[in-house]
């Protein structure tokens, strides 16, 4: 399979490609955007309303396309506006158009009826949390520091997340009303995952902010749990967070250029360096030997593809995997308001050979890809989603994946079962 998957094709063939490969399909929405046609009622047919999301990262149409591949698409930045998709609605539902060609019939993610409704306080609960795909992202404290640094702010510039508290986000929510929301979740949505995202806290506190609601959902509805923060300064603290039953941590330090992620991510470069990331990222991958034996535990290293150049990117999908960690790979999005909302988005084809390699590298070092149960993320392109760009297929390596997934499934079942057991007995 050639570095470009559409280089040279005729029209017929791009829209083949289009239609054949839905991992391709995915990437090339990130890339492109979408139109939406007059004739499309998202909300009135039960999708989710367009909201900036919790990971600072993307504000778009959540969408499921062939394969069951999740998706959030953008709609509202000035890229979409000439993408050469568009959006139908039909009378046997929503059709994906390239050119003027038909390409795919694709369904809204569904809203879910706690989408509509408040909390016992008052708020609505999708300032709450939201729906990421199938699973449950909560931005639980203030805005990230970054944001409110003086004289001058030091966000990373492509992020959005000081944008939304407090317009699509509630800046504080109090650890029962997070609980309130998970329960909604997991009973109406079917949840397993839930993701807590938080930024940069003078004095390190975000482990502090985040342990509270960890320890309720881990004992009253079981659920697995992630935390997605910058690197504590005492890394034994990942060590406790493995003891309390956390199943996922993850870095975010987007670039693995030097340069670029001292330009493009100031605060992190200043605050933390991305040494102290990688540190960080290797330390937590080694924990998988300890802690509960019946918790899954997995590191990610998250990157953001686009935003350096794609050997840039490979090159830290090797070092990531090297250590027992997954990437986690987003595609740029220049998102209104922030400070890259006027450069270009990637192309499509640049891309392809760096997600080759993430679905490649992972299978080569036999990681714990696509084993979470009902865990569709919208977001970023999974590991095993990757597997439509390669032409390498690792027989025994997919067994033992589909046999640690029954194993996890059985493990998360057991696990919400005993905490329903205990919340009953209390």
């Amino acid at each position: 399979m050639g570095t470009r998957l559409t280089a040279g094709l005729s029209n017929r063939s791009m829209i083949d490609a289009r239609r054949d490969n839905p991992a391709y399909l995915k990437l090339d929405l990130y890339c492109r955007g979408l139109r939406l046609d007059e004739s499309c009622f998202v909300e009135a047919d039960g999708g989710r309303k367009i909201l900036r999301t919790r990971a600072g990262l993307g504000s778009g149409l959540e969408l499921i396309l062939p394969g069951g591949l999740w998706t959030n698409v953008p709609v509202a930045e000035s890229f979409a506006q000439s993408s050469p998709y568009t959006l139908h609605r039909t009378e046997h539902g929503y059709l994906l158009r390239w050119s003027g060609s038909d390409v795919a019939r694709v369904r809204l993610s569904p809203r879910p009826a706690w989408y509509d409704r408040k909390t016992s306080t008052g708020k609505p609960m999708t300032r709450v949390g939201t729906l990421q795909g199938t699973y449950l992202g909560v931005y639980p404290a203030k805005v990230c520091e970054y944001w409110t640094a003086k004289p001058t702010k030091v966000n990373c510039k492509f992020c959005s997340v000081g944008l939304n508290l407090g317009v699509d986000d509630a800046d504080d929510k109090s650890v029962s009303e997070v609980i309130e929301v998970v329960r909604a979740a997991r009973e109406e949505s079917g949840i397993t995952y839930v993701d807590f995202n938080t930024g940069h806290y003078a004095g390190d506190t975000y482990l502090d902010i985040l342990e509270p609601y960890i320890a309720r959902i881990k004992k009253e509805l079981g659920l697995l749990v992630g935390v997605q923060t910058p690197p504590h300064r005492d890394l034994r603290r990942y060590d406790a967070l493995r003891a309390m039953g956390v199943n996922r941590v993850s870095f975010c330090f987007e670039i693995f250029d030097r340069a670029i992620f001292k330009e493009v991510c100031p605060g992190k470069h200043a605050e933390y360096g991305l040494d102290f990331y990688l540190s960080a990222i290797a330390y937590c991958a080694a924990l998988g030997r300890k802690g509960p034996r019946a918790e899954p535990w997995v590191t990610n290293g998250e990157l953001i593809a686009g935003l350096e150049p794609p050997e840039s990117s490979i090159r830290a999908i090797d070092w990531i995997t090297s250590v027992g960690a997954i990437p986690t790979v987003c595609v740029f999005r220049p998102l209104i308001g922030t400070d890259m909302q006027e450069a270009p988005p990637p192309r499509t084809d640049d891309l392809v050979p760096v997600f080759r390699r993430l679905y490649e590298a992972c299978m080569e070092r036999q990681l714990p890809i696509g084993c979470a149960p009902n865990v569709h993320v919208s977001l970023v392109m999974l590991p095993e989603e990757c597997r439509g760009f390669s032409s390498r297929r690792f027989p025994l390596g997919t067994l033992k994946l589909k046999a640690l997934a029954r194993a996890v499934e059985w493990q998360v079942g057991r696990a919400t079962r005993s905490a329903r057991k205990r919340t009953e007995a209390h």
